[in-house]
């Protein structure tokens, strides 16, 4: 059996020892992929004599329409950086490596697979998962039953590997191997550009041009922190302009003034859409963002339940139009309900044709008087964040705003902006002066 000598930086020195799960996460420049790319090449190399038999590797993403997306072309380097070729055991062809052993690496995308599919991959030792953060809950579940080889007389088991720059806290890597519990066997660390004593001088450059033209960006970018502005969002600007001025941090309650909940609402049912809420007070020319809500699927009474546990029993409830609609599984509106619940309510006029961008506009024009409490708001500025508009990138047309996760809070929070518009509009008198008779 040959053997390699690899230089490993410290960071990395955990994951040598044999584990189930291996996870490694941070920013651009750790080294992680070349890591776990040499990693594979080594045990492919050590497999037959070991293993007793060849090592199958699969090289996962989420989405992989051409093996250009794979970690293909990286392996293939790592084999003429380490000099091994046929007489060594490995053979590349256009779509699979072949590995000493009768091993064999094979690159798949999991958004090919089924549940019947996926059992193809069951015999398999290895699994890397490449750009992890975007792995779906669906693909998680399917893969990791699925690689469970093991030979329990020489103590050897499968392995799933893990690398990724964390997007957010709810991706179900993040979730899985960063959250309070991680699977048994499971070694993950952290690794950034600092940690790579062969961190490239070009990008070291590229960081520094980030950290000043780019800032906002930085820490998801380079330091592996979650996304909390991605890129063309419509409040990225207004979220960076508040950071930078300290209007995200400490914000605190006026108890002599009235808290009102600007609502988005969802339905019942698993399926249903998010109800969200905002709790604001307008103190002079401030707008305080003093707490967020956010719940799928639940009843009335348990977002009621939420306002009196936060302390925001004396409160006006403000509502888009539908609120006084009659509620889907019930025969009672959100309007009326809350108003036999103890709540002063508002339900703002339908917006008609063109109501997402109103919305939009008037929150992006409230912003710079906006302060937000961070430590009861982080769910709604991380909707905040990632709120953007669907493209069309064939056309290069704009398709209005994404319907995903975070519409719902935005919505909500859009509902404030326009309610305080129309509040300051209505309170304007006009003046007139006397006419001048010449």
């Amino acid at each position: 059996m040959s053997k390699l000598v690899i230089d490993t930086a410290e960071v990395f020195v955990p994951l040598l020892t044999a584990s189930r799960y291996a996870g490694v996460w941070g920013g651009r420049g750790s080294g992680k992929s070349h890591f776990f790319a040499g990693q594979i090449v080594e045990d492919s190399l050590a497999a037959p004599g070991e293993m007793g038999e060849g090592l199958k590797t699969v090289c996962i993403r989420e989405v992989q329409k051409s093996l250009k997306h794979s970690a293909k072309s990286l392996i293939e380097g790592k084999l003429v950086q380490f000099g091994l070729g046929e007489r060594d055991g490995f053979k590349v062809f256009n779509e699979v490596i072949q590995t000493p052993g009768d091993g064999l690496m094979i690159f798949q995308g999991m958004q090919d697979h089924t549940a019947d599919s996926i059992k193809s991959l069951e015999g398999f030792h290895r699994a890397w998962v490449e750009e992890a953060q975007s792995l779906s809950a669906l693909s998680m579940g399917l893969l990791r039953p699925t690689i469970r080889w093991e030979d329990k007389k020489r103590g050897l088991t499968s392995r799933l590997m893990f690398s990724w720059n964390p997007r957010r806290k709810a991706d179900p890597v993040d979730m899985m191997l960063r959250g309070p519990e991680v699977p048994s066997g499971a070694t993950v660390v952290r690794a950034n550009w600092s940690d790579n004593p062969w961190f490239p001088d070009v990008l070291e450059q590229e960081r520094q041009d980030c950290l000043r033209q780019t800032p906002d960006e930085y820490q998801h970018i380079w330091e592996g922190g979650y996304a909390t502005i991605v890129s063309g969002a419509y409040y990225a600007k207004a979220l960076a302009e508040a950071r930078r001025e300290n209007r995200i941090g400490r914000v605190a309650r006026d108890p002599l003034l009235e808290v009102r909940a600007y609502w988005d609402i969802g339905g019942t049912g698993a399926k249903a859409d998010a109800t969200a809420i905002w709790l604001v007070q307008f103190v002079g020319k401030e707008v305080r963002w003093l707490d967020h809500y956010e719940a799928v699927g639940q009843p009335l009474e348990a977002h009621v339940q939420w306002l009196r546990s936060r302390g925001y029993q004396v409160t006006t409830c403000v509502l888009p139009h539908d609120g006084a609609n009659h509620e889907k599984v019930f025969a009672v509106s959100y309007e009326s309900a809350l108003r036999q619940a103890g709540f002063n309510v508002v339900v703002i006029p339908n917006q008609g044709r063109g109501a997402a961008s109103a919305r939009i506009e008037a929150l992006r024009r409230l912003f710079p008087s906006c302060w937000f409490n961070e430590e009861t708001t982080g769910g709604g500025l991380d909707a905040l964040g990632w709120y953007h508009e669907k493209r069309d990138d064939q056309r290069g047309i704009g398709l209005g705003p994404e319907h995903d996760w975070s519409s719902h809070s935005a919505d909500a929070a859009g509902l404030v902006a326009v309610a305080h518009a129309a509040h300051r509009d209505a309170r304007k008198v006009p003046t007139y002066r006397p006419r001048k008779v010449v």
